[in-house]
């Protein structure tokens, strides 16, 4: 029987040195950086947002780099940004650490800087912009996907099973579909088949199912992930699983991106377009905008910007009244919740409400 290839996910000694050579561009402006990662209470996850941070702030230590997160697990957006303060910084650069533009960083971020202004009077953030669909992943992508390839294992007889998180913003899961299709654009695999972990549809099960269709000799099982965690996890048992039950196919299932030369330096790119005002994302799909204009056409002045949100030109203000934060299947909880957009029938009803 085929094992289950797994390989390493950053193969680092220490999370700087291998790094210490890369250049990135100069900063205009010196002041301090807040990384918001999602957060999990897995510990090798929260690890892996911390040795990032420490990794990028080690190529360039002119202002504090202060890493966070926004549930599950601390620090706290609020400690992060009680730290700048208390260093005497007025203004802060802020950069959510995620792969797509969700709820998390359209809302609940922004919700949690309007509550750091309410205790910081006068402190003003420049927003930037998540990583998003970038040539330097996909290239990172493609390098990852060479080194399999070995003369044992045609690409004709392979499929490249894409597997997201999951999220219940249809915008951020066709950003998912978009990247998958882009990745396999030119890469000789017959097809690429995306699904998900959690939340939205198609689930894992239902990718492999799709998978087998064509009858592969191998399938590569590519989880989109910045950083290890519960759900990555989850993936690698569910491959390992489906390679027991298929053993005349070969299961290889891809590790999470880790701390990579292209992600810092994408991080830079992020980063400096929060100082020179260069923040620009996807509003015209997103749910939060079309609710918030339903809103105001019925009175209420929920607004959407183009231009000064958190005063600092990113282009997003979606409605932050209640400050009550929704949590959503699938995410890393220690108990197991009802997942509400299990059923596909009430998925379909469900997913363009806010929240």
């Amino acid at each position: 029987m085929p094992n289950l290839n797994t390989t390493d996910s950053t193969g680092l000694e220490s999370p700087t040195a291998e790094f210490e050579s890369l250049q990135l561009p100069p900063l205009p402006v010196l002041r301090p950086l807040l990384l918001i990662g999602h957060g999990t209470r897995d510990a090798d996850g929260r690890q892996g947002l911390l040795d990032f941070a420490a990794t990028y702030s080690a190529l360039d230590p002119s202002r504090p780099v202060v890493p966070c997160f926004l549930e599950l697990t601390g620090p706290t957006i609020q400690e992060g940004v009680d730290q700048c303060v208390e260093q005497g910084y007025t203004e802060i650069s802020v950069l959510p650490v995620l792969l797509f533009a969700a709820r998390h960083n359209k809302f609940d971020v922004t919700n949690e800087l309007d509550k750091a202004r309410l205790r910081h009077p006068g402190l003003k953030f420049h927003y930037g912009r998540h990583f998003g669909i970038a040539p330097a992943i996909v290239d990172l992508w493609r390098d990852r996907l060479a080194e399999l390839d070995t003369p044992q294992w045609s690409r004709s007889e392979t499929v490249l099973l894409f597997v997201g998180r999951g999220s219940s913003d249809p915008d951020a899961n066709g950003d998912v579909y978009k990247m998958a299709r882009i990745l396999w654009e030119g890469s000789g695999y017959p097809t690429v088949e995306t699904c998900f972990i959690g939340i939205t549809h198609p689930r894992l099960e239902e990718g492999f199912r799709r998978a087998r269709l064509y009858q592969p000799k191998r399938i590569i099982v590519l989880p989109y992930f910045l950083f290890t965690g519960v759900l990555v996890k989850k993936i690698f048992d569910i491959t390992a699983q489906q390679q027991e039950l298929h053993p005349e196919i070969s299961f290889v299932c891809l590790p999470e991106m880790g701390i990579q030369p292209q992600l810092l330096t994408l991080l830079r790119e992020r980063e400096i377009e929060t100082q020179l005002g260069e923040v620009r994302m996807n509003c015209e799909m997103c749910k939060f905008r079309i609710a918030a204009v339903a809103n105001g056409a019925n009175g209420h002045s929920h607004e959407h910007h183009h231009h000064g949100e958190h005063g600092n030109g990113h282009h997003h203000h979606h409605p932050h009244g209640s400050g009550h934060h929704h949590h959503h299947g699938g995410h890393d909880h220690s108990h197991a919740p009802a997942d509400p957009y299990a059923d596909l029938g009430e998925y379909h009803q469900r997913i363009w409400q806010v929240p």
